[in-house]
């Protein structure tokens, strides 16, 4: 489901590195990790306060969130660097594997016996990917036409507008999931989209092109909204609704740290 929501990010950043805008790809990578943490936890978080609470999946979301933070700070180690490269792409790849592997052995159990039977099933995958492509063109010559005529860095843009237009499958897939009262798909959609974006995306395309990093501080703060994860597992104020606001607080704080409005 995760690897499902983030196929925008996919399509547009890669579309993004092809006509050579790398600020808007990077840019969207990183501040779509913000966004899933900072807006969509941050909701999910007044919508369901207890999330973490749940005996059943505490354990997993605990282990997948420290899975995430290890791809966080590879992801911030690899910056370092100053650019994504062949070799960055294959360790990328590689890790993204092997953290995918033990995610489908340690959560075997969680897999449903019960199915969902559509017709037409490969017409349906078919349109629905034929309709994200043109959705990331649409979204990418937008997002470039309004960088030009509001004089805007197209790396603000890529960590603002695009960031959260490719997040809205994540918003729309773990609130109804808090709504229905099930953290494990609402709390693991973000963090395994995450894993996907930092690793997948970036290693994916790294093989492809060489990507410049922009400014560490991004990086800096996708690695502090990371770590704000866990305060998930602190009972008494994941039960309270005060993380969720404070979330949502800091992320506002972000975008216009990022606009250059504070």
């Amino acid at each position: 489901m995760a690897f499902g929501t983030s196929l925008p990010e996919l399509v547009v950043t890669s579309e993004a590195f092809r006509r050579g805008n790398y600020a808007i790809g990077t840019g969207n990578i990183i501040g779509s990790t913000i966004a899933n943490i900072g807006l969509i936890l941050g909701i999910v978080g007044l919508l369901m306060p207890s999330v973490c609470t749940v005996p059943a999946s505490r354990l997993r979301l605990l282990e997948n969130a420290l899975l995430t933070l290890a791809a966080t700070l590879i992801f911030v180690l690899f910056a370092v660097r100053g650019f994504f490269d062949f070799l960055s792409g294959m360790v990328f790849l590689v890790i993204f594997a092997l953290i995918l592997y033990r995610m489908l052995i340690h959560n075997a159990e969680m897999v449903s016996s019960s199915t969902t039977s559509i017709r037409y099933p490969l017409l349906v995958t078919i349109a629905g990917l034929a309709m994200v492509v043109i959705g990331a063109e649409l979204l990418l010559a937008g997002a470039e036409t309004i960088a030009t005529i509001l004089s805007i860095p197209p790396l603000v843009i890529g960590l603002s507008m695009v960031a959260v237009g490719t997040s809205l499958p994540e918003l729309a897939t773990s609130v109804v999931a808090a709504i229905q009262k099930s953290p494990g798909i609402s709390i693991g959609n973000i963090l395994g989209s995450n894993s996907f974006n930092l690793l997948f995306v970036i290693g994916l395309n790294s093989l492809f092109f060489t990507i410049p990093v922009p400014e560490m501080k991004d990086s800096i703060v996708m690695t502090v909204f990371t770590m704000a994860i866990f305060v998930l597992f602190i009972r008494k104020i994941c039960e309270t609704r005060v993380w969720g606001i404070m979330l949502l607080g800091a992320y506002l704080v972000y975008i216009l740290f990022v606009y250059g409005i504070v």
